[in-house]
């Protein structure tokens, strides 16, 4: 009887005790989510030594890769800047190469800190992902080939119109021209290549894209010049990331002092534009527009 209490004893203990450890373990396991929840994100930037930026390979003259293999363009000018005012060299920035399909994923996977990607802000991504203040102006547009050029949205009823898939362009004809028949591709590359192969008779895509394109290939004309509505681009973080949207937007506004907004236009998307675009049709300086 005696051994038997004895035992009872020493199995309650144990079990008393497993108890109290997998209390302890709970605890810090919530210890330690608090901890990673209370270290910001621009602490993680700075203890990582780098910060993560999505920007475009196949997107010329905004985000592109070189014959090098060097990231280039209007987008990766603007966040070499933001690297350095943030960890005091440009090139501390790692570029990570986004679509416009995986721009939101990339966020809420903590794969980047920060889209530099043309991101059009709309009220659905506004549901996903934080915007900060804009820096460029955009509309839609629609290119095609100048010995058939589309010069309405009318022409292209009954046949095949070229778009990206998870850009504005997407979203704007799915709503609007449902008897229009879209051809979707993932890259830029196989969207302007299946306009080339005539695949479809026209391609839609940001306006400040296509004028680019259009003088660089010739053959091709931007019939439709502005479709839909004026709307912006603006860096965006990942949704409820206030700490990081802040600098941005401060970032953004500190800059407007010296126009580098202006800079980064004439560096990198001139080239591409000539004189055949107004500068203030794309520009917003300060994270305002006018």
């Amino acid at each position: 009887m005696k051994n038997i209490k004895k035992i009872l004893a020493v199995f309650f203990s144990a079990v008393i005790l497993v108890g109290i450890l997998a209390g302890c373990g709970s605890k810090a396991t919530t210890e330690t989510k608090k901890d990673q929840a209370a270290k910001s994100s621009i602490e993680e930037i700075k203890q990582r030594g780098k910060i993560k930026i999505g920007v475009f390979s196949d997107k010329p003259p905004f985000g592109f890769v070189d014959a090098n293999g060097k990231n280039q363009g209007f987008d990766v000018f603007i966040a070499k800047r933001f690297a350095k005012d943030l960890l005091g060299d440009e090139s501390k920035v790692e570029f990570v190469l986004v679509e416009a399909a995986s721009r939101v994923e990339f966020l809420q996977a903590n794969k980047v800190d920060l889209i530099l990607a043309n991101f059009t802000v709309t009220d659905e991504r506004k549901q996903k992902v934080d915007f900060a203040n804009p820096y460029m102006k955009v509309a839609l547009g629609v290119v095609s080939p100048s010995g058939a050029p589309i010069t309405s949205v009318d022409q292209l009823k009954g046949k095949k119109l070229i778009v990206n898939k998870g850009t504005t362009a997407e979203t704007f004809f799915t709503k609007n021209y449902p008897d229009i028949e879209l051809l979707k591709y993932d890259q830029n590359t196989e969207a302007f290549e299946a306009l080339k192969d005539k695949r479809g008779v026209a391609l839609a895509h940001d306006n400040t894209l296509l004028f680019a394109w259009a003088r660089e290939n010739t053959g091709y004309t931007v019939g439709v010049a502005s479709l839909g509505n004026l709307d912006t681009i603006a860096p965006a973080v990942k949704k409820g990331d206030k700490e990081l949207l802040t600098w941005v937007n401060t970032e953004l506004e500190t800059l407007g002092k010296e126009n580098f907004i202006h800079k980064a236009y004439d560096a990198t998307l001139k080239p591409a534009y000539g004189e055949s675009i107004d500068p203030e049709t794309v520009v917003v300086e300060g994270g305002k527009v006018k």
